[in-house]
């Protein structure tokens, strides 16, 4: 159980999206969840994404994974990063609970680096909100204001910055955690051999909600309506103002309109950017076999990294998972509540949602589609 020491809302109000913060101790006693030789087990896996940054006079050399040896790249100057360790690695689970004070929807994933002395990958802007766990030994960050700075090479696409003026200059200990909001350029510097946990939250783009938006309005064969106007100008070739404004209101009203963004939204923020651990059983379940599962003492549990999420005021009694729609019109607001809600259901809360053949149905469902499993 990961326990943290600072007060949450006083976080929220004061520094989250707002500033970078340091949070001395926010940890007690504070266990890596993974070894560094499990991490690297894992980056050894094809569908797991890694990567090792090397650090080099005149810059840095990222290898992508999977990776089947480490000697080559000696005892300094590299690290490793796996991403969604949470999906493949049970065991991270409880320090992913511990920020579950912000809303499952924003949560992308949890990585994890191994670092070896003046390993790091740079400095660098990240447009994620981030919290930076540390485990075993000391690294060294500085994160700077947020401001234009320059990027490497000239590319205004890229991460990377050539330097910043540092406002946070900080050793980080076993139980230390570096909050970093969006825009903030930072850059980290490993002491000696270091374990460090990265959770990431992220918001959807402009972009992304658009062609979200256009896929949806093609699936439900919707958002037909056309700009009509009254005035025209008296020059041919141009486009007026009002005329404008009045094409673009057209978008505006489908961003008003729960039935056409409702839907769209609960898919889009659902679905997740690293591939999920999938554990579907040898023999399909029906609703009896779970039945008789709870009664002998079961449990159920959700696999890792995976989304449940409902929306205030839908229009529609239902639930999203993974990026599909799980309708559950006969189901209480309290029961989706809690299937939203709980990432594991222990046996009395799973007999007692079980008393209705939807719910039972649905959780069937789940664990056959391998995103759900039983446990004792």
């Amino acid at each position: 159980m990961y326990q943290l020491t600072f007060d949450t809302q006083t976080f929220i109000k004061q520094h989250w999206q707002k500033k970078p913060v340091v949070l001395t101790q926010a940890f007690i006693d504070f266990i890596d969840p993974i070894a560094a030789d499990e991490l690297a087990g894992l980056a050894c896996e094809e569908e797991i994404s890694s990567r090792i940054v090397v650090t080099k006079k005149d810059g840095w050399d990222v290898i992508q994974g999977p990776f089947e040896d480490y000697d080559q790249y000696g005892e300094s100057n590299w690290q490793l990063l796996v991403q969604a360790v949470n999906h493949w690695y049970p065991d991270a689970q409880p320090l992913v609970e511990a920020f579950r004070f912000l809303p499952d929807w924003r949560f992308d994933d949890l990585m994890v680096s191994f670092a070896t002395p003046q390993g790091g990958v740079g400095p660098h802007i990240d447009n994620y909100d981030v919290f930076i766990i540390q485990g075993e030994g000391e690294r060294r960050w500085r994160v700077g204001d947020i401001g234009n700075h320059r990027r490497r090479g000239g590319d205004a696409n890229s991460p990377l910055v050539d330097d910043f003026e540092p406002i946070i200059d900080v050793v980080l200990k076993k139980g230390d955690v570096l909050y970093i909001p969006p825009g903030y350029p930072h850059c980290g510097e490993t002491i000696n051999l270091a374990l460090s946990y990265s959770i990431g939250f992220r918001a959807p783009s402009q972009q992304e909600l658009l062609t979200q938006l256009a896929d949806s309005l093609i699936d439900s064969n919707t958002g037909h309506k056309r700009f009509t106007s009254i005035n025209e100008t008296n020059q041919p070739g141009l486009v007026s103002d009002e005329q404008q404004r009045g094409i673009m209101q057209l978008l505006a009203e489908l961003a008003s309109q729960p039935e056409n963004y409702q839907t769209m939204l609960g898919k889009l923020l659902s679905q997740n950017r690293f591939e999920l651990d999938i554990c579907e059983g040898e023999a399909p379940l029906n609703s009896q076999d779970l039945l008789d599962a709870i009664e002998d003492g079961a449990s159920i549990n959700r696999i890792g990294g995976l989304k449940v999420l409902r929306l205030e005021n839908d229009q529609q009694k239902r639930l999203f998972i993974n990026g599909e729609v799980y309708p559950l019109v006969n189901t209480a607001s309290n029961e989706l509540e809690l299937l939203a809600n709980a990432f594991y259901i222990d046996n009395q809360a799973a007999a007692k949602l079980c008393k209705t053949a939807e719910i039972t149905q649905f959780l069937a469902q789940l664990i056959n589609q391998g995103m759900y499993y039983l446990t004792e």
